[in-house]
């Protein structure tokens, strides 16, 4: 199963709508959107998710912070450790045995995972697989609401001979 690695504070500062919620509303909230369409994707791609943010200046922070679901990971770094070293290090453990993209556009970032054996992607690239993602999501609930929509047989069937059926029907 392919892993994406997000640098989660690289992404909401990309993606326009994540920078005007951080910037509007607050950090958390554009958090909690990043987290939310990221869980939309990992779903329809099959992915594990594993979204890195940066907690190194955050004051009491006692330690990284991994909270684990089904294949969704979200990952707070500990105190003094950037997104970006827990990336390294994530990648320098699995980077060769297993399918990993890193998504950030930090060029640097890029270049060293790529070395040590991960794909890359930015986060414009990554926004942009989310909206064709998102569009097939859409396309496909869509026709799940006209198969249902469409699936009673008085629907289905021509209207005379509907009264036809509910006359037989009546005389039983």
């Amino acid at each position: 199963m392919k892993t994406i690695l997000v640098d989660g504070y690289n992404v909401i500062n990309s993606w326009g709508k994540l920078n005007s919620i951080k910037d509007d509303v607050s950090l958390e909230s554009a958090r909690d959107k990043l987290i939310e369409v990221l869980v939309e994707y990992g779903e329809f791609t099959n992915c594990k998710i594993i979204v890195v943010f940066d907690a190194h200046h955050i004051p009491g922070n006692t330690g990284e912070k991994i909270k684990m679901y089904d294949k969704f990971t979200i990952v707070y770094t500990k105190a003094g450790e950037t997104a970006d070293s827990f990336i390294e290090r994530y990648v320098n453990k699995v980077g060769r045995k297993s399918e990993v993209c890193v998504v950030t556009s930090d060029n640097l970032e890029q270049q060293v995972v790529f070395q040590r054996g991960s794909t890359r992607m930015s986060s414009i690239e990554f926004y942009n697989d989310v909206q064709k993602i998102h569009g097939r999501i859409s396309k496909k609930a869509e026709k799940i609401r006209n198969e249902k929509k469409y699936n009673r047989l008085e629907d289905r069937i021509d209207k005379n001979i509907m009264e036809k059926l509910d006359k037989i029907r009546k005389n039983l």
